[in-house]
């Protein structure tokens, strides 16, 4: 994977200390996650090079975007990312673990977004730093679900883009501790392709008089020729959107 520089429209991803390059689970993340309700405070889990925090600065005018990063080359690469864009006041990034963090920080969150390590099989490459970045035995599900619900605040949303067929598993997760989704985006590569990723957005309290939200998303029609739904989702930061 390319090790250059990603632009976008507003700001520009430096990406070479990191083992998980810009793709689209963040962008998608990024451009997705609701923003409506203007959130005071942000918070990234597991950040990488700060991509979706960054979408979250673009599209919003929350004063306190944190992120938090465990990779010694990843945050370093995450915090110049943040002190180069044009909302370096506002980003701000913890190198630390999430346990740590859940436990010292006591502010709450108004939205909370994570692109959480998924890959749960036994295959394993021969880079560590990907490895950890990009397997769920580095942050499991249950602990990443878990320290959300201590750093959430009370009506906050919780967004996290899984592989579909963890969906069901990490929805029954989450609901031990009162967390349940609200809006469910499915996404197929093409209209013909399986369902490959789930992007999922939870808060707190089941209501039962407002059904779950579903829609689903085909990113192309034809090898790099995207549908109307991705471009307009994504075309605040794609150059050639």
């Amino acid at each position: 994977m390319s090790n250059k520089p990603f632009q976008f429209k507003e700001f520009t991803i430096n990406q070479d200390r990191c083992a998980m390059k810009v793709g689209t689970d963040g962008v998608l993340l990024g451009a997705w996650a609701p923003v409506e309700k203007h959130p005071f405070s942000i918070l990234d889990i597991g950040a990488g090079t700060g991509i979706i925090a960054l979408m979250l600065a673009q599209r919003s005018h929350a004063e306190l975007i944190d992120a938090l990063e465990i990779d010694d080359d990843a945050y370093e690469q995450c915090v110049d990312n943040f002190e180069q864009s044009p909302w370096g006041d506002r980003l701000f990034c913890y190198h630390a673990s999430l346990e740590e963090f859940a436990e010292e920080i006591d502010d709450k969150y108004d939205l909370i977004v994570s692109n959480p390590p998924f890959y749960s099989e036994d295959y394993k490459s021969d880079n560590e730093q990907r490895d950890l970045a990009r397997f769920s035995d580095a942050m499991p599900f249950q602990h990443l679900i878990e320290s959300v619900s201590k750093l959430l605040s009370e009506t906050g949303k919780f967004c996290v883009v899984i592989p579909y067929k963890e969906e069901n598993s990490f929805i029954d997760l989450a609901s031990k501790v009162n967390l349940h989704p609200k809006k469910i985006l499915h996404v197929k590569g093409t209209a013909n392709s399986a369902i490959k990723r789930s992007l999922l957005n939870f808060s707190f309290g089941e209501s039962i008089a407002e059904p779950i939200e579903k829609s689903e998303l085909i990113i192309e029609t034809q090898r790099h020729q995207y549908t109307e739904d991705y471009i307009n989702l994504t075309k605040d930061f794609y150059l050639k959107m």
